[in-house]
């Protein structure tokens, strides 16, 4: 099974990032053959930017990759922008994508409302070179948080449209959502998702934040004027961090309801940021060591993407075929 997904370069990586996406990526180094893993810098640069900042989150979040778990001798872990196959094939993939398909797009709404000088074309085809960032691996699965939902199913309609156009050539790839965590909410606002663009800091869990601001961003979440820890109507940030628990334990929702009937919410925020602590101490110990190595990450990136070009000109190969575009490559 092939097994591919990408993660931005931008800002500081949080505990959001980490439940509906990194962790999905380790475990699917056993399972992905092979699992291929992108930090996608390109689309990093359809909203507003600063590019000595973008190296330096590059950086950042290849180490917090490293860290997590990924083994680059058990997966393929590259720069998007090193592979140019991803931009070819996401202007050969426009042809059976309609303009309406972008226009529906919710992150596109969402994100050019935020821009104040300039709404980049970038931004609106963005989805279209997230397609082809799966659809040049034959990709089988995509590990993705929930919001990334829809960008798939666009993902996966492409795919149709093209091989009932041109003949069978692109894998329809199925997304893989975690059940529990598949999307992490702000801590003071938990009817939004946590993210490090809109909301405070107080919000959001870092990878790297210290233990002492973990647990007290923890004790002061929001939650409501009762006290069962228990899901339900009117209990979105109770539910948020009943879910954030069972992941950081590796239990049920249904056990962590259990385990907490009849105490208060203190204990059981307590309780989550004790937990979330532990659960992150393996990435905060082990990434100064790797960030400190940028020319050994660099060739950790560069070996894979030589390894990417291989499965990805393959693909290109066919789908360039099949449109009649060039000589079709070897």
């Amino acid at each position: 099974m092939r097994i591919f997904s990408g993660i931005q370069p931008t800002g500081r990586k949080h505990l959001g990032n980490y439940i509906g996406a990194i962790r999905q990526y380790v475990e699917s180094q056993e399972r992905g053959d092979p699992a291929i893993f992108s930090i996608v810098d390109l689309h990093a640069t359809t909203v507003a930017y600063d590019p000595a900042q973008l190296r330096t989150n590059l950086y950042d979040t290849t180490a917090t990759l490293l860290a997590a778990g990924l083994e680059p001798d058990r997966c393929v872990l590259f720069r998007q922008s090193d592979v140019p196959e991803h931009t070819e094939l996401t202007w050969l993939i426009s042809a059976v994508c309609a303009h309406g398909d972008l226009n529906r797009m919710t992150q596109f709404k969402d994100k050019s409302g935020q821009q104040k000088d300039l709404v980049s074309a970038g931004l609106f085809i963005y989805p279209l070179l997230m397609a082809a960032d799966v659809l040049a691996y034959r990709t089988d699965e995509v590990p993705v948080g929930d919001d990334q939902r829809q960008h798939i199913e666009l993902t996966r309609e492409i795919a149709r449209r093209f091989n009932e156009r041109f003949g069978e050539t692109l894998v329809v790839p199925d997304h893989r959502i975690p059940a529990i965590g598949a999307r992490i909410m702000d801590l003071q606002e938990p009817n939004r998702k946590m993210s490090t663009s809109v909301g405070a800091d107080s919000g959001r869990i870092y990878l790297l934040e210290t233990e002492k601001e973990t647990r007290k961003k923890l004790a002061s979440a929001v939650t409501d004027s009762g006290r069962e820890v228990r899901r339900g109507e009117g209990k979105e940030g109770v539910a948020n961090l009943i879910g954030i628990y069972a992941v950081a334990t590796g239990k049920t929702e249904d056990e962590v309801e259990a385990e907490f009937e009849g105490a208060g919410y203190g204990d059981f925020k307590k309780a989550v940021g004790e937990s979330v602590v532990e659960y992150l101490a393996p990435v905060r110990e082990r990434y100064p060591e790797i960030r400190a190595d940028e020319a050994g990450m660099e060739r950790i990136l560069a070996a894979g993407a030589a390894r990417a070009r291989e499965l990805a000109a393959v693909t290109l190969a066919a789908v360039r075929a099949a449109m009649g575009v060039g000589v079709p490559r070897g």
